[in-house]
């Protein structure tokens, strides 16, 4: 298992999206969606290679891959590093995700 590094952007992802969980669904609806993003993130670090290159093709960001969230319509980004794997985003499935993953990085 490597070890994982979380970029701000998804942290922040991931606090917007607990967020609106918790404001649409509930509490317990967030928690479910924290675990799953955990279960993952556990995955992906376990299982790297694992991951769909869609959207490396997409975006010409070579070695991006993409772990979808059971049960929730997300999904994680992230590449595979030589000592470590970096999760990038962590974005619902239905957005925009070329215009997404090219942000700004200091919005």
């Amino acid at each position: 298992m490597k070890p994982v590094s979380r970029h701000y952007l998804a942290r922040r992802d991931l606090e917007e999206a607990v967020d609106h969980y918790i404001r649409e669904a509930g509490d317990s609806v967030a928690l479910q969606f924290i675990e799953a993003v955990e279960i993952a993130i556990r995955f992906i670090a376990s299982h790297p290679a694992s991951g769909s290159p869609r959207y490396a093709y997409e975006l010409d960001l070579p070695g991006l891959r993409t772990w979808p969230v059971k049960r929730f319509p997300y999904l994680v980004f992230y590449a595979e590093r030589g000592d470590h794997v970096d999760i990038w985003r962590v974005l619902h499935a239905q957005r925009d995700i070329p215009a997404w993953m090219q942000a700004p990085e200091n919005d």
